[in-house]
């Protein structure tokens, strides 16, 4: 059986600035830069081979992949870029500071759009220059209506079809896959690997720049996962 290794890109300029970002194409800080060289030299320190790579659509997940590889000497392995890996789209919160939101809307409010499982947050207004809809490459994608908020719920759920339909039958053929994504996509395969129920989902935080590791049995029970380097 395959190995599968997740790696939640580097930290990202909004990330140092405490913002929303979701599909916002925010690239990454130069300590995010520095994350990715390392969980690629932790990643050679695997001597393990990836027969397919997979990463989201923006850059700073297409850009973590790339100098994760390029210290790995290995930027000839295949990839596949999907927007479903993409992070969960925070609507019409993204761009907002954290800190600065809460006290806009009480942080009671803000707990809710970010720790509840099901809830939106405020949708993104159609016209606004964030609209999905309105970049080049979800349209070149084939993306029809693409959204315009989501919940920890409905990004999981478009996740799950690259489980189902590519990454399980690799898997099973006994290729080894990496994928560079986000915090909320990931949490998605977790959940499903690790058998979350909604409540432990939202308790799971998984840091930038640290590939993690997952071994599996013949039937894809999970059988062991750790960080590199823990």
């Amino acid at each position: 059986m395959g190995k599968l290794v997740i790696l939640r890109h580097g930290e990202s300029q909004w990330n140092l600035e405490n913002r929303f970002t979701g599909w916002v194409d925010v690239d990454l800080s130069a300590k995010g830069v520095e994350e990715a060289k390392e969980a690629g030299r932790a990643l050679r320190s695997l001597d393990l081979e990836f027969h397919h790579t997979y990463t989201s659509v923006l850059k700073r997940a297409i850009r973590t992949h790339f100098l994760a590889l390029e210290s790995m000497d290995r930027l000839w392995y295949p990839v596949t870029r999907s927007w479903r890996f993409n992070e969960r789209h925070y609507g019409s919160l993204q761009g907002l500071n954290k800190e600065e939101t809460a006290r806009q809307y009480g942080e009671a409010q803000v707990k809710i759009w970010r720790r509840s499982y099901e809830t939106l947050p405020p949708m993104l207004e159609p016209g606004s220059p964030m609209n999905p809809a309105l970049d080049p490459r979800y349209k070149l994608l084939g993306l029809e209506n693409p959204p315009l908020a989501e919940s920890l719920k409905t990004t999981i759920e478009r996740v799950m079809p690259v489980w189902n339909e590519e990454l399980a039958p690799r898997l099973s053929r006994d290729q080894n896959l990496l994928i560079v994504a986000h915090g909320n996509s990931l949490r998605g395969l977790v959940k499903h690997i690790k058998k979350l129920s909604p409540e432990e989902v939202l308790e799971l935080n998984i840091p930038t720049g640290k590939p993690w590791i997952f071994e599996f049995d013949t039937s894809l029970g999970l059988k062991h996962d750790a960080y590199l380097g823990s």
